[in-house]
């Protein structure tokens, strides 16, 4: 299970739109301060927004591997390149 520490990005009540660009937000932010490593949390619900936040996370090449924590379905553990 993932530790308190990694950043997350909770995309509860967003639409999609909102989402794609509170994931890059979010992806470019840690970057710059060297966190490699970051949870995006989806929820379950009707899946649209895991979707769309797969569909970002596989198209963007500052992404190394994404993944659904094992622990909790409704997120997904994102590690970046460095």
């Amino acid at each position: 299970m993932i530790g308190s520490n990694i950043p997350k990005l909770d995309l509860h009540g967003e639409n999609s739109d909102t989402a794609r660009i509170l994931i890059n937000e979010f992806i470019s932010d840690n970057l710059k301060i060297g966190n490699y490593k970051i949870l995006i949390v989806h929820g379950i619900g009707t899946g649209t927004i895991k979707k769309v936040t797969q569909e970002v996370l596989k198209r963007d090449n500052r992404v190394e591997n994404f993944y659904i924590d094992f622990f909790n379905i409704g997120c997904t553990i994102v590690e970046l390149k460095k």
